[in-house]
């Protein structure tokens, strides 16, 4: 069509081995149901990628799709976003911030063996920390997170990882959902093994629980929360400074 200014439709039909009569078909034939369906599928793609704050690959726009009442394969989605060029924001790569292990203090067992699993709001409670860029440095954000509602029932912010951080997290927790014996597993950073947090459980019924050093399956769902978080939601261009509200839907 571009060329058509310069060449015969003839020429450019013989060059292309196609029949002239072919190619004005092709021209005049209205779109198919499968081109508008499509086309309205885009849209739709589109609009939940700009409510993620762009930030939504193709997974996470496929179940929003399916959450919607849509039935749609893994592939139309990719093809789909692939063509319109919309992309969702990739995981953080580079600079990474671990908690470690003090061996002075003995970690707790381990009472989860991955099995994060539980059948009602309170029995298991998985916990963390990780870093939050913002133009003014790094913050830490330390969470807690119920396992049966799969909603962040504890958190804190502050510009250093230490046990208070913790703490902090854990009272919030506890003060909003008042536990009976509930696991708080998390991974063996000085932080949870140090005696302050150990007498807090002690005192406020808690079980503490951590993982093996160095493997990230022993937390998988808690490392699972803050990749989400940090991918869709703590982004330097968001971040303005150190105030900036930090949304993980707490309870």
């Amino acid at each position: 069509m571009a060329n058509q200014a310069k060449y015969p439709v003839r020429s450019l039909c013989r060059a292309l081995k196609v029949s002239p009569s072919g190619f004005y078909a092709w021209r005049d034939r209205p779109p198919s149901q499968r081109c508008l369906a499509d086309g309205v599928m885009t849209e739709r793609i589109r609009a939940i990628h700009a409510e993620s704050d762009d930030s939504y690959g193709m997974p996470r726009v496929r179940a929003e799709l399916i959450d919607q009442g849509v039935t749609i394969s893994r592939k139309r989605v990719a093809r789909l976003m692939r063509k319109a060029r919309i992309r969702g924001i990739s995981r953080r790569r580079g600079f990474v911030v671990t908690t470690e292990r003090d061996p002075r203090q003995r970690p707790a067992p381990d009472l989860v063996q991955r099995r994060f699993i539980a059948n009602g709001p309170n029995p298991l409670w998985v916990a963390d920390m990780t870093y939050i860029p913002t133009w003014a440095g790094f913050l830490y954000l330390a969470m807690v997170l119920d396992v049966g509602s799969r909603r962040v029932v504890g958190w804190a912010i502050g510009e250093r990882m230490t046990a208070d951080l913790v703490l902090s997290a854990l009272d919030m927790a506890i003060e909003q959902r008042k536990p009976h014996e509930v696991i708080h597993h998390s991974d063996q950073g000085s932080q949870y093994t140090s005696i302050a947090f150990g007498e807090r459980c002690r005192k406020m019924g808690v079980r503490p629980s951590m993982g093996t050093v160095g493997d990230a399956y022993d937390n998988a769902m808690a490392e699972s929360f803050f990749a989400s978080l940090e991918c869709e939601e703590a982004r330097p261009a968001q971040l303005q400074d150190q105030q900036t509200e930090i949304r993980v839907g707490v309870e």
